[in-house]
């Protein structure tokens, strides 16, 4: 019995580490450990200097439209918020069709990603969230503030100061460039649109305004043969009311004559207006027949704002200067395609250079590579010291 007993004994007293065994490991492996620590740093510091990059950053201020009573900002929060997520998309689209510029089309798949531009196009609004807290119970004037953009911050990095400012150029001119195609893409689609349903929906109102002027017609016809035969009761004295009232039948031929050739008249001036609407729409479909190939060859909002502004020249030759209702739609046209442009030019521009700052995450990754080193060979040593204990306790 006390045999079997004491060689369980044995087999925890063998099993448990005392405090002497942990400061002898360390005492025979202290340099083993500190070399390893210091390899792993300088492998740390290597991978800072191989891997690392600058960053720089770009502001761009959002200004104000002075050519407006509205006195109202370049990109307002929901048109920012609709360029935020459709440039990914953009970017993508740019890379699949190979036309990047020339030698960026890494920094362009990088901007492919929603997350990007949630982390490098930053905007700074005129109240942050803390100030509308503070001043939430002042006034309700600070309410449209919150939402003011006052500029947006624009990061990206480069294995160099030069490639990193280099690549937040791009990626700045990038949202102006892009940003001005959505809208212009947009500003097109709306017009096809229109001119799809438009065109149908006024032929509609030419149609029920042609039949109703030809009962208008029959009715002045009748009222004619009337005042022929009772001539004498043509001027009888009547109280005015509208002629369209149950009473007006009472109402003196003349005067019934007079009020159904003005209702003629008004017929043929709306006529004449949606005749007009249907030339503006044709002279629009125009337009689109030039600019929507347009915006297939070309992505840079900033060149296709040229480019419709042609097209609109051309048309407006065309037209002539004595066409002013032909005037008026190519003016409005113009108008959007000018407001684009400036939005993304003079409304969001920067007035100072990108600012470029160092490589950071020296120190943290010198660190980094001294504890991996240090625990990488303090893990080794041990499972060795392991395995010769377990093979010197299958030895006995």
């Amino acid at each position: 019995m006390s045999t079997n007993s004491s060689a369980p004994q044995d087999a925890n007293e063998s099993a448990e580490i005392s405090l002497l065994d942990i400061v002898n490991f360390l005492t025979d492996s202290w340099k083993k450990l500190a070399i390893a620590s210091l390899v792993g740093a300088f492998l740390g510091l290597g991978g800072w200097f191989i891997l690392g990059s600058y960053s720089a950053e770009y502001v761009l201020l959002n200004n104000t439209n002075t050519n407006t009573n509205t006195n109202t900002y370049g990109l307002d929060l929901l048109s920012w918020k609709v360029i935020q997520k459709s440039l990914p998309n953009l970017a993508a689209q740019i890379v699949e069709d190979g036309k990047a510029p020339e030698g960026q089309a890494g920094l362009y798949r990088t901007m492919s990603d929603d997350q990007w531009w949630q982390k490098n196009a930053i905007p700074s609004y005129a109240l942050s969230k803390a100030d509308t807290k503070d001043l939430a119970g002042i006034s309700k004037e600070f309410d449209g503030a919150s939402t003011t953009i006052l500029s947006v911050a624009v990061n990206a990095s480069g294995s160099s100061k030069e490639s990193a400012i280099d690549a937040v150029r791009t990626a700045a001119q990038f949202l102006r460039s892009g940003g001005a195609y959505l809208q212009i893409r947009s500003m097109l689609n709306a017009y096809e649109g229109e001119v799809i349903s438009a065109a149908g929906e006024i032929q509609r109102k030419i149609t029920g305004t042609q039949i109703e002027m030809g009962y208008q017609q029959q009715r002045a016809k009748s009222l004619e043969e009337l005042y022929k035969r009772y001539p004498n009761g043509a001027s009888a004295g009547q109280q005015v009311i509208d002629t369209k009232e149950s009473g007006a039948k009472y109402l003196s031929i003349t005067t019934q004559i007079i009020a159904v050739n003005n209702d003629i008249n008004q017929s043929k001036e709306t006529l004449s207006r949606l005749d007009d609407r249907l030339a503006q729409i044709a002279l629009t479909k125009l337009f689109l027949d030039e600019a929507l190939p347009k915006i297939e060859t070309t992505f840079d909002g900033l060149v296709l704002d040229k480019e419709l502004l042609t097209i609109e020249a051309k048309l407006r030759d065309k037209v002539g200067k004595n066409d002013p209702k032909q005037q008026e739609i190519l003016d409005q046209i113009r108008s959007q395609i000018l407001m684009i442009q400036a939005r993304f030019t003079k409304g969001l521009e920067a007035n100072t250079a990108p600012t470029s700052s160092g490589k950071k995450g020296m120190i943290k990754s010198a660190v980094g590579g001294l504890v991996g080193g240090f625990f990488l060979v303090l893990l080794l040593l041990l499972g060795q010291r392991m395995w010769s204990n377990a093979k010197s306790g299958a030895a006995k």
